[in-house]
């Protein structure tokens, strides 16, 4: 028997359709005849019966999908422990992130951890809110970073880091010292805001801004990476978690605004996990050493 047989009757009862099944495994339609009618031969039974145009699957075939499933995980599992082995890794850990703390100190963090853990093997998976809490439920990912609290009662959070979120505009190329002030309100006055590239506090800090200032113009850009190409740009200003400008700031790209007449908001970044085990727990220590 098979393992490839195995793959093409599993989703052949998940189809009911041989030319779809054929397109999910990108192989030939005769094929995925061949190959259930050699499963059923080594059985010695039949697993599928066709109705017309459609087909269903056999008490017989019923029975077995279980069995092919767990058969076809075991084999998938044991790959894997072998592939680990083979590279010279003893765990893994696999991280869910979302695109905004994709964009922050995570990577210079993760390649030390990396360099510091040798025999972790480490994924990485780019996910939006649902699709974490998703993948931590499917077990897909061990641990989650977000800026969200989690929907579900049933995912555990910590705080990982807290930061100020500051008015961030281009740089205008004048010397710092000879420079005039930067004022907020002249500055909200003469550009556009991008807002509604962080999940959590433009809905507060509209209103607060709106309510200080009844002239802003708003243009909404749903992601920070995209917003800080605007405003190098010069296409507006927006309000940034100070660690998603970090580098731009440093690099001359960006400048912030120090001072503020409104009370501006503080960003979370939060670790999710559905179940704590020690490994995700000193890579979450791991992380609170480094500043944001």
């Amino acid at each position: 028997m098979e393992f490839q047989w195995l793959k093409t009757f599993i989703t052949a009862a998940n189809y009911l359709n041989y030319r779809q099944t054929a397109e999910a495994l990108y192989i030939s339609q005769p094929s995925v005849t061949v190959h259930i009618r050699h499963l059923e031969k080594a059985l010695a039974t039949t697993l599928f019966k066709k109705e017309g145009r459609s087909m269903r699957l056999t008490k017989a075939g019923k029975q077995f999908l279980p069995y092919a499933k767990q058969i076809l995980a075991s084999f998938e599992d044991g790959k894997k422990a072998l592939s680990h082995y083979t590279q010279g890794y003893t765990s893994s850990l696999s991280i869910g992130i979302s695109p905004i703390i994709a964009d922050t100190i995570l990577p210079f963090a993760l390649k030390n951890y990396m360099r510091k853990h040798p025999f972790v093997e480490v994924a990485v998976h780019v996910l939006e809110s649902e699709e974490m809490e998703k993948a931590l439920f499917e077990e897909d990912i061990d641990i989650g970073l977000s800026c969200n609290l989690p929907n579900s009662r049933e995912v555990q959070y910590q705080i990982l880091y807290s930061e100020d979120v500051k008015l961030i505009i281009a740089h205008d190329g004048k010397d710092a010292e000879s420079a005039p002030p930067l004022e907020e309100e002249d500055i909200l006055f003469h550009h556009l805001l991008i807002t509604d590239n962080h999940p959590i506090y433009w809905s507060k800090l509209k209103n607060d801004l709106h309510y200080q200032y009844a002239f802003i113009k708003t243009m909404k850009v749903s992601q920070i990476h995209i917003s800080k190409r605007f405003i190098i740009e010069g296409l507006g200003v927006s309000y940034l978690p100070l660690s998603t400008v970090r580098r731009e700031l440093m690099e001359g790209w960006l400048l912030e605004v120090p001072q503020s007449k409104i009370t501006l908001p503080q960003a979370h970044t939060y670790a999710w996990m559905k179940k704590e085990n020690n490994q995700q727990i000193d890579f979450m220590k791991y992380l609170q050493n480094y500043r944001l």
